[in-house]
């Protein structure tokens, strides 16, 4: 008989495309993850993946089994989540979900005086609202608001994140500084195309977006090096060389000290609404309160 954690697994797989990462979302080692898969590949009997050295590609047959599982085991994670809350009343919990940056900033240090149990989540934007919609999550923080009918969503603006140019502290920014005064914006991007540069990777449109709206043209180069998050930028950033785009919000204090140094807050103002999304049937509304209550006072 089919174990079901194997179709589990196989979700995790289908929808992060690497063994590294269905291992992370199942808070399992990646052996496991690697045995499971294996086991199902020889339950079914067809090849579900190819697999190359970046990434699992599922095949034709894969693509099958996930159409006709998906729903399913959508089904199981919403009685499964509730089923906690059910059975849990005497600590209440709370599931959210934002970026790794945001959390490790603004909710990380807070959480030795919570009185609540707490479950945090990090992933792309729209697949977190996907798990807010399905009951999985019960807050999430984005700067995405998406409209959708007969949702039981509600998205609440709080604050608003600025895209700004940041170099770390050893970089020549002489040349730079020159061409923003006299507003000369063709030498200044001939000069800041001299520079190395960092992104990452799951904040390129932050990149783009700031490029287009100062320069009025898409950017015509790749970051020298694109790394993991925005935390890890501006460690490389700190005391060294080289320029970046990040929210203004996650490098406010390593201006302060002198890390790195704030180049450029752009002609054209880049910002994005952020939202606080819940679920309008939320039970532990004093706990949300909690939450939100923290970034309202640190996000200013």
């Amino acid at each position: 008989m089919v174990n079901l954690e194997w179709y589990r697994t196989f979700k995790e797989i289908y929808e992060n495309g690497t063994l590294t990462k269905a291992s992370i979302a199942l808070y399992a080692s990646q052996p496991g993850v690697s045995v499971h898969l294996n086991a199902l590949e020889a339950y079914v009997g067809k090849k579900l993946f190819e697999r190359t050295s970046r990434k699992m590609i599922p095949t034709e047959d894969g693509k099958f089994l996930y159409e006709y599982i998906i729903e399913s085991l959508k089904k199981l994670e919403i009685a499964e989540q509730h089923f906690k809350k059910t059975t849990q009343e005497k600590n209440p919990s709370l599931n959210i979900g934002m970026c790794s940056e945001m959390f490790q900033l603004i909710i990380e240090p807070e959480i030795p005086k919570l009185d609540f149990d707490l479950v945090a989540r990090f992933g792309a934007h729209t697949d977190l609202i996907k798990d807010l919609n399905n009951g999985i999550l019960d807050l999430v923080i984005t700067p995405k608001k998406q409209n959708e009918k007969k949702s039981l969503v509600e998205y609440i603006p709080f604050s608003k994140e600025r895209i700004v140019l940041v170099a770390g502290n050893k970089t020549n920014v002489t040349k730079i500084q020159k061409y923003l005064k006299s507003n000369n914006l063709n030498k200044l991007e001939d000069e800041l195309l001299q520079n190395v540069w960092y992104s990452s990777s799951n904040e390129m449109e932050h990149f783009r977006r700031f490029w287009f709206e100062n320069f009025n043209k898409k950017p015509a180069f790749k970051p020298n090096y694109i790394l993991p998050n925005i935390t890890s930028i501006i460690r490389c950033l700190n005391n060294g060389n080289g320029l970046a785009l990040v929210p203004d919000f996650l490098c406010r204090e390593q201006i302060i000290r002198n890390e790195i140094n704030l180049v450029w807050e752009g002609n054209v103002k880049t910002e994005n609404t952020l939202y606080f999304a819940s679920r309008t049937d939320l039970k532990y509304k004093k706990e949300l309160d909690t939450i939100k209550s923290i970034f309202t006072s640190k996000m200013y």
